[in-house]
């Protein structure tokens, strides 16, 4: 039978009237099936888990790239704190050698022909004691042209006893000598630069020649501050007027030298060595501390109230 356009168009209208009724006896065949929804589940879920991952994926990415970024600040901290240790130990190296260097030399009796202890005739020499005129006008040197000195010669200063120690490569262990004697401290430290622990060990040796030329028995003086902490500095000034904030004591080139009181050298299996008076051995002192002031060695303050020559290295 030939299919022609009207007959075509027939069949389809009727298909199309027969699954009308198909849809109206039963609305569920119009449903999607469990199968199909099971898969739009599924599908949505891996959706999901794709899009979780990715975003964990960016959060690792995120973390790793911030520890990195961490790990990098810290690299360049360790070389710049390693450079600057550096610099320091060559500083403090460099300042040694150049106290070393303008220390002035002492020619022996060899290179003399004699010795000042004793007298061409081979009797031994007797100096007087002169001392000086006035206390206050031969140690003039005010807070102010001694904090000049420390700043240019001192280290950084220090804000508590822990960083104290830490700057041990910068200073110099002063804490015992055969010239002098250290008391003990509850406000500072024993430390100095290089340069100031040369000039103590000078005065301190000056002073044992000029007391053998003077026949006076051998006396230590006392130390009784060196490097004071920020923290030290602060708490002296609760009861001390005379501590400033900006102390020279905090950059290692400062010590006070009481002048009041002496620690006799005694020999233990020798005779009794004779009482000498405080003045006379403060006399001495200042003959050596004005010597060495003059010879541009140090500035010198002569404090009253603390009973002290206040002592910043040039």
């Amino acid at each position: 039978m030939e299919i022609t356009k009207n007959r075509y168009l027939t069949g389809f209208a009727a298909i199309v009237f027969l699954l009308a009724i198909v849809r109206l006896i039963f609305p569920s065949v119009a449903h999607p099936t469990a199968q199909n929804e099971n898969a739009e589940i599924a599908d949505s879920l891996v959706a999901d888990s794709l899009e979780k991952a990715e975003e964990e994926q960016k959060t690792i990415a995120m973390m790793e790239a911030k520890k990195a970024e961490e790990e990098k600040r810290a690299e360049e901290v360790r070389k710049a704190e390693e450079a600057r240790k550096a610099d320091s130990i060559k500083k403090a190296e460099e300042e040694q050698k150049t106290a070393l260097k303008e220390t002035p030399k002492t020619e022996t009796p060899a290179q003399t022909g004699f010795s000042r202890f004793f007298n061409p005739d081979g009797t031994e020499a007797k100096h007087r004691i002169w001392s000086v005129p006035r206390y206050s006008e031969a140690f003039p040197d005010s807070q102010q042209v001694q904090y000049a000195s420390a700043r240019k010669w001192g280290v950084a200063s220090v804000q508590n006893r822990q960083e104290a120690e830490n700057r041990k490569r910068e200073l110099v262990y002063v804490g015992a000598s055969p010239y002098y004697y250290i008391e003990k401290m509850n406000r500072s430290v024993p430390y100095l630069v290089p340069r100031a622990a040369v000039l103590l060990n000078d005065i301190g040796r000056a002073y044992f020649d000029s007391l053998q030329l003077k026949q006076v028995p051998l006396h230590k003086f006392i130390i009784t501050s060196v490097l004071r902490t920020k923290d030290d500095v602060d708490k002296l000034r609760n009861y001390n007027k005379n501590a400033t904030e900006n102390s020279c004591h905090l950059y290692g080139t400062t010590f006070d030298i009481c002048y009041n009181r002496y620690k006799t050298v005694q020999d233990p299996d020798g005779p009794r060595r004779r009482e000498v008076r405080n003045d006379t051995l403060k006399w001495v002192l200042c003959e050596v501390l004005n010597d060495m002031r003059r010879n541009g060695r140090c500035y010198v303050k002569y404090e009253v109230k603390q009973g002290c020559f206040h002592i910043t290295v040039r």
